[in-house]
């Protein structure tokens, strides 16, 4: 017998054991501490870019409402501190609740009325031919993508007192109280009635399509074991449907809310075209004219964080609800 016959085989190191000698090892520790520290490494650029982009201005604006900050402190001049001065004068001032009130109301009618419109689409574009749901969803999109100002121009064009579309139909159905009724100027009523209705008409395509694409993850057999039990369609949709989508829906109200509280585009142009601003203020243009219009930027900095805490305030039981569902993990 040979020499390389009888010499004995290396013992063979098993590949768990090898890979776990090479961990030991510096540079296996090295990629390990690399592997384990990516993921913090990849959301670190986009957290610090939020704490620059939003963290740096709330905590400047939180400092300023805590000061007297005029166009003086614009070109250089020290702000004076005046600790919660401004927060004292907003509480005893009886424009704000105003304001306030009326900010509430017009924010939860908005909503609620955009909601109730865009489920209702929702559910009809279930029922409906590809077609006409084809069509309905292009019109939804399209409504969705027009920039708010050129809407506004429609809906101004729409609403003329002279030539709008509007006043010619109502007056055409006999109701000849509407002819040159100038709908931003007669009263607030009828200018919350046109600036809610530019508000609904860019919001429901949301609420329709996300609430569309909630109920197309209903199971269908769910669904047709209760039709099977002889549930109709109220029924069908009180008691099984709409449960299924709760958490859905709960969001997107608790966004339509925070969008609603503090819209401010939409009454701005209605006000420039021809509204009355004291008495068609909300808590958006309300915080405009205090700050940029008014120039008082420390009084409109604790506007906006009064907004701020309200916004918490109304939506803070809700978020908290859905991220104890799992929801919003």
């Amino acid at each position: 017998m040979s020499i390389k016959e009888t010499k004995a085989a290396p013992p063979r190191v098993p590949r768990l054991a090898a890979a776990s000698s090479a961990a030991g090892t510096p540079a296996g520790t090295s990629r390990g501490l690399a592997f384990r520290a990516t993921p913090y490494l990849l959301i670190a650029f986009p957290i610090t870019l939020v704490i620059i982009s939003l963290g740096y201005p709330l905590f400047k604006q939180l400092i300023m409402s805590f000061q007297e900050f005029g166009l003086a402190q614009q070109f250089g001049r020290p702000a004076e501190w005046v600790g919660l001065d401004n927060y004292v004068e907003i509480v005893t001032d009886p424009y704000f609740w105003q304001v306030l009130l009326r900010s509430l109301v017009f924010c939860f009618a908005v909503a609620g009325l955009t909601m109730v419109i865009g489920v209702g689409f929702a559910v009809l574009m279930q029922r409906v031919w590809p077609a006409s749901k084809m069509m309905l969803q292009l019109a939804l999109v399209l409504a969705w993508a027009m920039p708010s100002i050129a809407a506004l121009a429609v809906w101004q064009l729409l609403i003329d007192s002279r030539y709008g579309l509007v006043n010619w139909l109502l007056t055409s159905l006999g109701l000849s109280n509407f002819e040159n009724f100038n709908w931003l100027h007669h009263s607030s009523f009828s200018f919350y009635v046109v600036a809610g209705s530019v508000i609904v008409w860019a919001s429901v395509p949301l609420v329709t399509l996300t609430t569309f694409a909630a109920l197309n993850q209903i199971d269908p057999e769910v669904v047709e074991a209760a039709q099977l039990d002889g549930a109709g369609l109220v029924s069908l949709l009180r008691r099984i449907v709409l449960p299924l989508v709760a958490p859905v829906l709960a969001l997107l109200g608790i966004l339509q809310i925070i969008w609603d509280l503090r819209v401010f585009t939409q009454i701005h142009v209605l006000q420039i075209s021809g509204g009355d601003a004291t008495a068609t203020n909300l808590l958006g243009t309300y915080v405009y004219s205090t700050g940029i219009a008014g120039g008082d930027y420390g009084m409109a900095s604790a506007l906006a964080m009064v907004m701020l805490l309200i916004l918490l305030v109304i939506t803070w039981r809700y978020v908290r609800t859905l991220s104890r569902q799992g929801d919003l993990a």
